[in-house]
């Protein structure tokens, strides 16, 4: 009876994946042998492995793919989304779309501490507040300052 290798609960010959792994080696050889790995990308550089001792092992693949795909978790896809709006508020000048534009932000930061389990209201020491203040402080309107003008 020939050896068996078992994997996944699969069970193998022994020799076919040693047939495999001869295969493999071989075609690594020749492709080195013809240059193919000559101009890699990161060539002669470390290569950067990331730390991933802080997710558990059964999501690490999951993580992995989600993270290749571009795709981020909720909680950082809501702060993109505020920095977002932040930005935008910074260029309005139309003060009703500034207005819609901080009802959007405070939902977006009140979805996010709903998430986090915090106070759904704005505090003065959370960072968005300040952040807030600032793109919100009442900016003169191009007309007002001839109409004061026109008007002593």
């Amino acid at each position: 009876m020939l050896p068996l290798y078992t994997r996944a609960g699969a069970q193998y010959p022994a020799a076919m994946l040693e047939a495999f792994h001869l295969l493999a080696e071989e075609r690594i050889r020749k492709a080195q042998k013809d240059g193919q790995f000559d101009n890699l990308e990161g060539a002669g550089r470390p290569l950067e492995l990331e730390d991933d001792s802080m997710i558990p092992p059964d999501l690490r693949m999951a993580y992995k793919i989600l993270k290749n795909a571009d795709c981020l978790p909720p909680e950082m896809e809501e702060q993109k989304e505020i920095q977002r709006a932040l930005d935008l508020l910074d260029d309005m000048q139309d003060e009703q779309e500034r207005y819609r534009q901080i009802q959007k932000l405070n939902l977006l930061v009140s979805n996010l501490n709903a998430r986090r389990g915090r106070d759904m209201s704005l505090e003065r020491s959370d960072p968005y507040y300040q952040r807030l203040v600032e793109h919100i402080s009442v900016r003169p309107r191009v007309g007002d300052a001839q109409d004061k003008h026109t008007t002593e």
